[in-house]
């Protein structure tokens, strides 16, 4: 009898061992394979002077299909918004705050969160705004909360006047952008165009016809101070960011929109406030929160992805300060990143971010384990969606991934579902590219559908 057992139970482990020498060779056979399509891309006549990383993970076996240099450091363009959209989901509840509202019989005291469907375009239903309108009060706002710069660290300045770059602020309006719009007259033949912003502004505005074939508007680096050249096309529109200035602009434009004073508090009406207990307080709340995520990651809004990171920060430490609340986030909900990214905004416009492959497949892991895939697929584009609506077109409900591009710069990392049901994560990362990004994400394109096709 014990001879038998003994004979079953070395039976067993044979069994067991085998089992495991198969799982060994076929993941080994797994990784020549993909190894043997990555040498493809990597050696793409688009990528012969790149740094290419390229990671890809099976989460149902916590096994890595396959590394190239998946623990080296990147410029992640755009695909710096991963980490921030998964802050802003475990941060940020179901609804945006869009400030803190403290009121008595006579005043309304309004602390901003930094919301940015604030009077943003976007956005139809606007009941912050509703809310003060209603209001029969005095109204007071405060800045006390923001400790962070208009412009992210490593910001390229001379962009300043393009729509992608828009100044950051603790009570963003209309997305932090002015629409500048030219169309032809039809009832007045002497000035046959007219132009106008909005919302309208009483700002300098310099104007000139010099012939040129496009309408252009430029701003002073430093001033709300603009200058407009007509050109030829029947009706155009512009957007170009504001100077903030802290909250005063807002105030400014606030004001107009309401049609009534808001005044700014200073430190001693600050603490009187403070010092009320009878205040009643509430939060007022806008937009849903995946209403605010999905635009920012399918379109890849800089501006959202910014102030969502911002938001994050007045939630978790009360000050929307980006240094302070990326370092927080690294020694908490990231303290276990395989590699410790160097980490300075929102959104990825800074070429002084640096993640790697792996990092990626950690975070965007961490996000399918904490918030289900069937979110992740709303918020996430797909093939022939958002910023890939040109790629993975025959893919489409099969890929969820987070484009990113600066000049020299790739990146595409996401989720892949191959057509033996196999749900993958993936990372792919190139810098220095010296082709155009079209040609490097057909490439990428090409290795990602065969990753599909075949396992």
């Amino acid at each position: 009898m014990g001879n038998t057992r003994r004979f079953f139970n070395l039976k067993k482990l044979l069994i067991i061992n085998y089992s495991l020498l198969i799982l060994f060779l076929t993941s080994c056979g797994i990784q020549k394979k993909i190894s043997k399509s990555a040498k493809q891309v990597i050696n793409d006549s688009s990528l012969l002077t790149a740094h290419v990383g390229i990671s890809i993970y099976e989460p149902a076996t916590g096994k890595y299909w396959y590394n190239y240099q998946g623990d080296k450091y990147f410029v992640p363009a755009s695909n710096t918004k991963l980490p921030t959209c998964y802050a802003a989901m475990k941060y940020l509840g179901d609804s945006l705050k869009c400030f803190l509202a403290m009121e008595n019989d006579t005043a309304l005291f309004v602390f901003p969160s930094g919301d940015p469907t604030f009077l943003h375009p976007d956005y139809k239903a606007q009941p912050a705004f509703d809310f003060l309108k209603r209001s029969t009060k005095t109204i007071y706002t405060s800045d006390i909360r923001w400790k962070s710069e208009a412009l992210g660290s490593g910001w390229s300045w001379n962009d300043y006047n393009e729509n992608y770059m828009a100044e950051r602020s603790p009570m963003p309006l209309y997305g932090n952008l002015l629409k500048w719009i030219q169309e032809k007259e039809t009832t007045n033949k002497s000035e046959p165009f007219i132009i106008y912003s909005v919302p309208e502004v009483n700002w300098p505005v310099n104007f000139s016809v010099v012939n040129a074939k496009n309408f252009e508007v430029k701003r002073k680096i430093d001033e709300n101070e603009f200058e407009l050249v007509q050109g030829t096309e029947k009706y155009k529109e512009l957007y170009v960011p504001f100077v903030t200035h802290g909250i005063r602009s807002s105030i400014e434009l606030l004001s107009d929109t309401l049609g009534k004073k808001i005044s700014l508090m200073d430190e001693q009406m600050l603490s009187k406030v403070f010092a009320k207990n009878e205040l009643a307080v509430r939060y007022i709340k806008t937009q849903p929160l995946d209403s605010l995520l999905k635009p920012m990651m399918h379109r890849s809004d800089n501006f959202f992805a910014e102030q969502s990171l911002l938001m994050v920060s007045n939630e978790r430490l009360g000050v929307m300060n980006d240094e302070k609340i990326i370092d927080t986030l690294l020694k908490t909900d990231f303290k276990d990143l395989p590699q410790k990214p160097r980490w300075v905004d929102g959104s990825g416009l800074s070429r002084y971010n640096l993640f790697t492959p792996q990092d990626f497949v950690a975070i965007l892991n961490k996000m399918k384990n904490e918030f289900g895939m069937e979110r992740i697929k709303i918020i996430l584009p797909t093939g022939g969606t958002g910023t890939i609506s040109n790629y993975y077109k025959a893919d489409s409900n099969f890929i969820f991934g987070k484009t990113g591009t600066l000049s020299g710069v790739v990146a595409f990392s996401g989720f892949l579902y191959t057509k033996k049901g196999k749900l993958l994560v993936f990372s792919t990362l190139v810098n220095n590219h010296q082709a155009s990004s079209t040609a490097v994400r057909r490439a990428v394109e090409k290795f990602i559908q065969g990753i599909r096709d075949k396992y």
